[in-house]
This record gives structure tokens, C-alpha cells and sequence, in this order.
């Protein structure tokens, strides 16, 4: 692109939408791969399309565009047959690099404007099916570059599509839920949709994303680091020469820069279905803002409700007041309005005896006597008397809360305590059958029916005898789960009851420093 060339000058003149026009007719023609049009081809096109501004004009726009550097002229030599055809200027035109550039950038510029993005539940299946298959490449032959090639360069494309996909996604649902009154059925009609469309996604993420989970552990552990720098060599072997004396300097660079940015992927990945103690794993924070979505949806379409109900919020009995004091024709009935809006007459003195309290908790059918038939009421004249409403004295003496935080304290270290002893209780040393676990106490039973069911949700449907390992929400704890397929129901008993489930093979134990190999952290 040269210095004087302004392939965007055109987005900021008078007549852009001409501009914009021609040049469309130059990207269709690209794509049918006709590199060259006449002046005459381009006012056709338009024609054709009822957006020609004229011959004249369509000339001089391509003028103007091929002074911007968007297109380029050419002497038109094929139709010449005199001389003074020879001598009048024909031009045949066609984009520039910059002007292509140009048209690609706001091609991509418009389609990201218009993208609402999803929530791909295929692309979750997809990933999945690229790691299940670079598993069974390390396992068996690694030394097969160029397919672990093509597998991780279709895995981390599938990764960037549904990140970004999901991210655009969220980010047009809260514009629609921030733009709710434009168009209120139409909104109304949409929230049906889509929270049956986010319930879907969740369920997927939860159980194909604790696969995904398993699998990039999996994959980690079978040496998918080293593939990653055989497949980032093959890359850097392509790698063009460099010049000038430091040529190695600038080779080397490049090729770290290829290995980096393969393993700076993987870690993408890593950390998008993984995760660490200190981080969340992306796919769980999408979950997170998925299930929020549900209730602000509700909370939209109730407020939607309420308004078309007739209902009135606070605000909106405030700016109607205001509007009555606006049209109030004089001070003194804009002090009628505030008296009887506010009812902050001057009576704050009166206050009731203690007869009449008596009287009315001896009868309480008073309280609900219209004013016109109630009694009188006889109030304290100490006000008048005094010229003080409050009795007068010291201050009331701040409570000392001390004595309930300590006990407070006690309480939070015994719960500690008393869970501690609930994961020790549940620890087996080992693999054990469910039908062989001793009675579980009340404190330790919903640590372990919590375990359960994140081991449980782990696991693929339809799997029988699939193994599933999960760690518990502060990953203190591991817990590994093999159903057993035919092994019949057992009852584990506690304190609360007995539970039945089906037989199979659990450990318990304490989590190591980092997440096991195939736990999902939950």
C-alpha cells in the first residue's frame, strides 16, 4: 500500500453510497473472477440493480476512486480501431491490493456489527471428538506429525469459533435484555426461546465439558506437550530465510515464536475446559453467566408484565405528581397537593395515652372502625406542657456484642470441625464397593451425597462401567466412581435414612497439589 494511498477516504464523502456501489460491483466481479470492468459494465451492473446514478456520474466516481488508490486504470487498447479511438482515453479498471484490503475490512466490519454469535453445543462435540482421536494418536503412533497437525490445528479453530461465538452471544442477549421496551411481544416471544435454547447449552456444557475435561488431562499425560513442538517444528521448517548478518538471530526467533504460540493455544484450551484452584475454567464461567441469564430473563418479562398490567412504580407516581404541581394554578393549591400527598400536617406533638392503648388491646374491633364512628382520641398534652416531645436524660448505653461474637466464633470452628471429621470419616483408603461403606453419620453424609452427585453428572449417558473423577467444589477432596454394570442396587445407610443406588466401586481421598489426571474441578 503506498504512502498516497487512502483506500477509506471514500467511507467520508459526499456521494459514498455511489461509492460504495461501484466498488460492490468490483468485489462481485472479483468473485466471479473477472479482474477487469468498463466504465460501461459498472453503470450496466447498476442499472440492473436500480442504483446507476448515470453514465457521467459512474465515470467520474471511478475517477475519484482510482485518486484514493482503491482502483487502478489501465489503458483500454481492444476495441481501437482508428486513430482517433487510439487517441480518446478508455480505461479498463480493477481493485488495487489496497482497495481489496479495503473491501475485506468492511466486509468482516459489517458481519461482526450484525453477529448475535450462539452457544454451539456442536463445536463442544466437536472438540470432543478431535481430543478422543489425538488420544488415540499418542497411544498409538506419535510420530504421525502431519495428521496430529491437522488434528490440532482443526481443534484450537473449532475452540476459537465457539469462544467467540459464545462471547457474542452473551453479549446480544444483554442488549436485548437492556432494550426490552423496543418491541415488548416481540420480547416476550423471544424469552421462551432462548431460555429453552440456554437450558439445552448448559446441559450439554455440564456433560460433554466434563469429557473435554478428562480428555485434555488425558492427552496432557500421554505426551501431547512434545507433539505440540514436533508439529511446531514441522511448521518452522517452512519458515522463509532471513537476510542481512543476523539472519540466524532471525530465524531462530521466529521459530520460538512458532513454538510458543502452538503451546500458548494448548494452555488456551487448558484453561477454557480445565482450569486451575486460583481460576476458573472458562467453560465454567460460561455456565455461571448462562444460568444468570435464566432469572434476569424472568425478572424482564415480569417487569414487562407488570407495565402492561397498569401497574405504576414509585417513579412513575413521582412524575406524576410533578406534573400536578407543574399545572397547579397558584401556591395555595400546590400547598393542598402537598398536604394531601405527603400528609405532613403540623401535628407531630400528638401523641396517644395509655388509656387509649389499653382500651384498644381490650378491643381491637376499634382499630377498624371508620374515623366518622371511632371514639375520640386522647392524646398526651406533655408536648404543650414541656415543649418537648422525647423525655430528657442520658443517652442510651451502647450494647456490648462481644459475648456473641465469641459464641458466634465457637459456632463457625465447631462446624469446621465437625466437617473435617465428616471427610475424614468418608475417606476409604482405596477402592471400595458401595455396598461395603460403614453407616454414615449426619454431618458426613450430604459431604459425600455432594461428591456423589458431581461424580455422577461427570459421566457420559449410556456409558456403563465408565470411570468419572471430580474433586469436590474447594478440591480438598477427589472422588473416583466405577459403576458397575449388573451389580443390582445396594442401600447405603445413615443417619438420615437409607439411600439406594446402584453398586459400584468408589474412592475417596485427599486431593493432590494439582487436579488428578481426568478430574473435572466442579
Amino acid at each position: 500500500m503506498s504512502g498516497t494511498a487512502r483506500p477509506f477516504a471514500h467511507l467520508a464523502a459526499e456521494n459514498a453510497s455511489t461509492y460504495r456501489a461501484v466498488l460492490g460491483v468490483f468485489a462481485e466481479a472479483r468473485e466471479r473472477y473477472a479482474l477487469h470492468l468498463r466504465p460501461e459494465d459498472v453503470h450496466t451492473e447498476l442499472d440492473r440493480t436500480g442504483s446507476s446514478p448515470g453514465q457521467e456520474a459512474v465515470e467520474s466516481a471511478l475517477t475519484q476512486l482510482v485518486g484514493w488508490g482503491n482502483l487502478r486504470a489501465d489503458p483500454d487498447t481492444g476495441r481501437v480501431t482508428s486513430v482517433e479511438d487510439f487517441h480518446r482515453a478508455r480505461y479498463l479498471y480493477q481493485l488495487t491490493p489496497a482497495g481489496q484490503a479495503a473491501e475485506r475490512a468492511l466486509v468482516v466490519y459489517e458481519e461482526a456489527l450484525g453477529r448475535r454469535g450462539a452457544l454451539q453445543a456442536v463445536a463442544l462435540e466437536d472438540i470432543a471428538e478431535h481430543l478422543r482421536a489425538l488420544v488415540v494418536l499418542l497411544r498409538e503412533d506419535a510420530t504421525d506429525v502431519a495428521r496430529a497437525a491437522h488434528l490440532l490445528a482443526a481443534l484450537m479453530q473449532r475452540l476459537e469459533s465457539l469462544a467467540q461465538n459464545a462471547s457474542e452471544f452473551l453479549a446480544s442477549m444483554q442488549r436485548s435484555i437492556d432494550l426490552q421496551d423496543a418491541d415488548t411481544d416481540a420480547f416476550v416471544a423471544y424469552k421462551d426461546r432462548l431460555i429453552e435454547y440456554l437450558e439445552r447449552f448448559v446441559s450439554d456444557l455440564v456433560t460433554t465439558g466434563s469429557e473435554i475435561s478428562g480428555l485434555v488431562a488425558t492427552a496432557e499425560d500421554a505426551g501431547v506437550r512434545d507433539l505440540l513442538d514436533a508439529v511446531a517444528a514441522r511448521e518452522a521448517a517452512d519458515l522463509a530465510p532471513g537476510e542481512g548478518t543476523d539472519a540466524d538471530l532471525q530465524r531462530a526467533r521466529e521459530v520460538n515464536r512458532v513454538h510458543e504460540a502452538w503451546h500458548r493455544r494448548w494452555r488456551g484450551l487448558h484453561g477454557w475446559f480445565v482450569g486451575s484452584r486460583e481460576t476458573p475454567s472458562q467453560k465454567d464461567l460460561l455456565r455461571g453467566r448462562a444460568r444468570s441469564a435464566v432469572p434476569q430473563l424472568l425478572r424482564a418479562v415480569t417487569t414487562l408484565n407488570e407495565r402492561r398490567s397498569g401497574r405504576s412504580d414509585r417513579s412513575a407516581d413521582f412524575r406524576r405528581l410533578a406534573l400536578w404541581f407543574a399545572q397547579a394554578p397558584d401556591d395555595e393549591a400546590r400547598h393542598r397537593l402537598w398536604r394531601s400527598a405527603f400528609a405532613l400536617a403540623p401535628a407531630r406533638h400528638l401523641s396517644i395515652d395509655g388509656e387509649t392503648l389499653t382500651a384498644r388491646e381490650a378491643d381491637p374491633s376499634r382499630t377498624v372502625l371508620p374515623w366518622a364512628q371511632a371514639e375520640p382520641l386522647r392524646i398526651s398534652p406533655q408536648f404543650r406542657r414541656t415543649g418537648h416531645h422525647e423525655r430528657r436524660g442520658r443517652p442510651a448505653r451502647v450494647e456490648d456484642r462481644s459475648a456473641r461474637r465469641r459464641h458466634l466464633l465457637q459456632l463457625a470452628a465447631a462446624e469446621h470441625e465437625q466437617l473435617l471429621a465428616a471427610r475424614a470419616e468418608l475417606l476409604t483408603s482405596g477402592e471400595r464397593r458401595l455396598s461395603d461403606l460403614p453407616e454414615l453419620s449426619g454431618a458426613a453424609f450430604p459431604v459425600f451425597l455432594d461428591l456423589l452427585g458431581r461424580a455422577v453428572a461427570a459421566r457420559r449417558p449410556g456409558e456403563a462401567g465408565a470411570v468419572s473423577e471430580v474433586t469436590s467444589a474447594d478440591g480438598s477432596l477427589r472422588v473416583r466412581l466405577t459403576l458397575l454394570p449388573g451389580a443390582g442396587v445396594v442401600a447405603v445407610r445413615t443417619e438420615h435414612g437409607t439411600l439406594h443406588l446402584p453398586d459400584g466401586l468408589v474412592e475417596i481421598a485427599e486431593a493432590a497439589a494439582g487436579p488428578a489426571p481426568g478430574t473435572a474441578p466442579v
